[in-house]
């Protein structure tokens, strides 16, 4: 498993009712928060997550250019692919994830 996708794990496991365990849907690793899916992997560099369309304009992120696995995602859409390439990265992936729990918290 790749080095820095594990140090991630470590740290969502961290967080309050964050598991992660096999997805039902894309295959690979997903991230649960008391059994709801949130975010799963792409790649081991790759997160694509459930952060809502207000959240992802609100702290400006965009869509991912040249996305291999949606390419065709709507600039609407709740979800959000995140690469991950060093440890400050790792860092600011915790703090988004965060905020989707918090999301979720009040679905």
């Amino acid at each position: 498993m790749d080095q820095l996708k594990e140090r991630l794990l470590i740290e969502l496991r961290k967080i309050d009712g964050v598991q992660d365990r096999p997805s039902p849907v894309a295959g690979g690793t997903a991230l649960f928060y008391f059994d709801k899916e949130f975010a799963h992997f792409h790649d081991g560099n790759e997160l694509d997550l459930r952060l809502t369309k207000k959240k992802i304009q609100a702290l400006g992120l965009s869509h991912l250019k040249g996305s291999v696995h949606h390419p065709n995602r709507s600039p609407n859409s709740p979800w959000i692919e995140i690469r991950f390439n060093d440890e400050n990265d790792v860092a600011q992936l915790k703090k988004l994830v965060e905020i989707a729990v918090g999301e979720l918290s009040y679905d």
